[in-house]
């Protein structure tokens, strides 16, 4: 049995008038430590299936299991880390992700509260600005922040939607290395979002990619096999990471190339309109 399990999985939104069916007929086996990484093009669904796999919105059919019990609200079995950083900014760093402990750990004295958001604050190495407030942080700094509260959490599988995307190319390099140094800690299956190819092989064992929607569904996978620790420079070199590369890449192009052929429609009619004349008046 898988760890987490997507089964025939359908999610639309609207009335039956005016409906957009999102995605399609999804199926995905994730085991016990693994790190996918989901990669598609804008508008294609991603940020819904991580927020099915969430249990923050319910799929129209089909199940979604972790564990063989079936998803159906949020838990702290599952942490997950949004693009928009989500922090409150009247809280500290240490207040935010205290905030999240608090809630899984109602038990814990404040010590020992204290003690847990350290460990993980020291985990994204944020420790020097643990009193610090949101704004008084970078970009990057608040997405480590985010990425703490969802570990000090210690769910059993970590969502990340795109949470490089908004970065500069330093900091998202920098950011890549500490998702996969804390991963490879204690390797927590991890799901990550991503539209960046390169990111999808330097952090993932497997990518498995996203038809362009409506109607997305996932395309075959790609598995891979390259050593860890994978260094990124040295992967420009390396053969294998090419031929990954090459075949994602065109895959991702040949089908939304496929669905914009699709998306055509040659009989387009205009509307008959007539220019009011106003000097006749």
């Amino acid at each position: 049995m898988a760890f987490l399990e997507m089964k025939s999985v359908n999610k639309g939104y609207g009335s039956a008038n005016l409906r957009t069916e999102v995605l399609n007929d999804i199926n995905l086996q994730v085991e016990e430590g693994e790190f996918i990484a989901i990669v598609g093009f804008s508008g294609s669904g991603k940020s819904t299936l991580i927020s099915l796999m969430a249990g923050l919105i319910t799929p129209d059919s089909g199940q979604i299991m972790l564990k063989g019990q079936e998803i159906t609200d949020p838990g702290p079995d599952r942490g997950i880390v949004f693009q928009n950083y989500s922090l409150l900014p009247w809280l500290s760093v240490a207040g935010n992700v205290d905030l999240s402990v608090k809630q899984v750990f109602p038990k814990l004295s404040r010590a020992e509260r204290r003690k847990h958001v350290e460990k993980y604050v020291d985990m994204v190495n944020l420790l020097p600005a643990i009193g610090k407030k949101p704004h008084e942080l970078s970009g990057g700094m608040r997405q480590r922040v985010s990425i703490a509260r969802a570990l000090a959490m210690q769910p059993e599988i970590l969502l990340l939607d795109e949470p490089l995307s908004a970065l500069d190319a330093l900091t998202r390099a920098v950011l890549q290395d500490e998702i996969t140094n804390i991963w490879e800690k204690d390797r927590r299956t991890v799901i990550m979002i991503t539209n960046d190819v390169d990111e999808a092989i330097l952090l993932a064992d497997r990518i498995v990619p996203l038809k362009p929607g409506p109607n997305a569904t996932f395309g075959p996978e790609f598995k891979v096999p390259l050593e860890r620790p994978r260094d990124r420079t040295a992967m420009n070199d390396d053969p294998e990471f090419k031929k990954i590369r090459n075949a994602v890449t065109s895959y991702l192009m040949d089908v939304n190339t496929e669905a914009k052929s699709l998306n055509v429609n040659t009989n387009i009619v205009l509307p008959d309109i007539q220019p009011v004349d106003l000097s006749a008046a």
